[in-house]
């Protein structure tokens, strides 16, 4: 549910060109052969002093939470107060959890470009063939498509690649016990987190201190927050163990299984298209659901929407979701059921497009094979 990858510039191509090189431009090229010659010393940099981290340490309310969770779960209190009592306060946490700065228009075709690129197509062409028995298996047991598992995977973590490099002791204490002013508390919530995360420890025999994932403190493969490991993670390789962190095949039924348990619903498209009707009032009604199902086919119609057949045919509720594509004009589509349970991994419909077609892009590339 922590999917901030970033991919890499593509190639560029590079033409000759004619340079005029400016007397500034001279003498600067001249002091850089200088400075590399070791003719001339480059002026000492000021040294920037860069906060550390601090240990909490035997802070009075993270001691009282480590007894009282101690005491509930009949551990050793002492030896989970010594290892919360090591759990460092992170500045960066606090900073990556704030909102995005207000004011920036969204650009569905630059947030597609950082996840159908090259390289992660290459990455989870890889990660279909090495584990195409546990995505079929998925896919039969749990109605979810193993283009869609593949591609929330590979959107989350560059299938296996970038799962976070931050001590989720230290995440989630950081967000539980130091969050930061500047937007609604959610201290309660990481507390929670905390908790299930200590447990699952205990329960799966890992180090509290050795665990690492998001800055928010999702785990493994899928980004799983503690909490969603106990309630949807479930044991696919059928070695007696749920492991999100090194197992593929746990990752693969686990992500189908909370699909599964947030509604999603066997054989039922994503999307379909739409035109928009052209009234104010009736576009400003349609998309103030935001993506949350709430139109069937004849109230959409009714409202001068033009859609499909097979929109036309859907048996449920529909949601217009809006894409917008920086100062160029929005897109739009309607979302089914099981749209908004795949949004329900991120509340984003940028998020859950960028999974379609991943996932869509893999199967094109699998059939051109």
């Amino acid at each position: 549910m922590d999917s901030q990858q970033s991919s890499k510039t593509p190639w560029l191509t590079l033409r000759p060109q004619i340079i005029t090189i400016t007397r500034a431009k001279a003498v600067g090229m001249l002091l850089g052969a200088l400075l590399l010659s070791g003719a001339i010393e480059a002026a000492p940099r000021k040294k920037v002093k860069v906060a550390e981290p601090q240990a909490f340490g035997a802070r009075a309310d993270l001691m009282r939470f480590g007894a009282a969770l101690a005491a509930e779960q009949g551990w050793d209190v002492e030896q989970l107060q010594t290892q919360l009592a090591q759990a460092r306060s992170l500045p960066v946490v606090q900073k990556l959890i704030m909102p995005a700065p207000a004011g920036q228009a969204k650009d569905w075709a630059a947030y597609r470009a950082r996840f159908i690129e090259p390289r992660r197509l290459r990455a989870g062409l890889a990660f279909w063939e090495q584990n195409e028995g546990a995505l079929s298996r998925a896919e039969a047991i749990y109605g979810v498509p193993a283009a869609l598992i593949a591609g929330l995977i590979g959107v989350e973590t560059f299938y296996g690649q970038i799962t976070g490099g931050f001590r989720t002791l230290d995440a989630l204490t950081t967000l539980g016990f130091d969050f930061p002013a500047g937007r609604s508390d959610r201290s309660a919530y990481f507390r929670a987190e905390l908790v299930e995360f200590l447990k699952l420890c205990h329960r799966e025999g890992l180090d509290p201190l050795a665990v690492k994932g998001s800055y928010a403190g999702a785990i493994g493969w899928p980004q799983f927050m503690p909490g969603s490991w106990t309630r949807y993670a479930i044991d696919f390789d059928g070695d007696g163990h749920v492991d999100l962190v090194n197992s593929p095949a746990d990752a693969i039924g686990s992500v189908a299984n909370y699909l599964v348990q947030h509604g999603w619903q066997r054989g039922m498209p994503t999307h379909y298209s739409l035109a928009m009707p052209m009234a104010t009032s009736a576009r400003a009604q349609l998309l103030a659901p935001d993506i949350l199902p709430s139109f069937t086919a004849a109230q959409l119609q009714q409202l001068g929407a033009v859609i499909s057949e097979a929109a036309q045919e859907h048996d449920g509720l529909l949601a217009v979701v809006e894409l917008q594509n920086g100062r160029a004009a929005p897109s739009f589509s309607l979302g089914t059921a099981n749209f908004y349970a795949l949004t329900r991994y991120n509340w984003s419909s940028y998020y859950a497009f960028a999974v379609i077609e991943l996932g869509q892009g893999l199967v094109k590339l699998r059939q051109a094979r």
